[in-house]
């Protein structure tokens, strides 16, 4: 009975595996001409994993600028990205395939992210 009850238990806490798309590294790259000869590059950083979290980080050339931590939600296709404890506004955004590559894409058609 012990080692039925041990089984029964074992399978009722396991962790549904994760398969979505979006799980990996997304990015965007901006370059800000501040001059002539001045270029400023803005490295923005998307790592989901699979448990609905993820880390967001923002680069500023070779430094990091900022960095917190997201959760991420998936409805029929649709990402809603949150970032707690910030003033950031949540990102809603779709995937698309690209000749690019994989990009996630706002409501509005904007890029926000594209698949590394």
């Amino acid at each position: 009975m012990a080692i039925v009850a041990i089984v029964i238990a074992s399978n009722c806490s396991r962790i549904p595996e994760n398969n979505d798309p979006v799980i990996g590294i997304w990015y965007r790259v901006d370059v800000i001409n501040s001059g002539e000869t001045n270029k400023q590059t803005i490295r923005q950083e998307w790592i989901f994993n699979d448990v609905y979290l993820g880390r967001y980080q923002k680069y500023n050339g070779p430094v990091l600028d900022f960095k917190t931590d997201f959760s991420w939600v998936a409805e029929e296709g649709i990402y809603t990205i949150s970032y707690p404890g910030t003033d950031m506004t949540k990102d809603v955004v779709s995937m698309k395939e690209s000749p690019e590559g994989m990009l996630l894409e706002n409501v509005k058609g904007e890029i926000l992210a594209k698949r590394e």
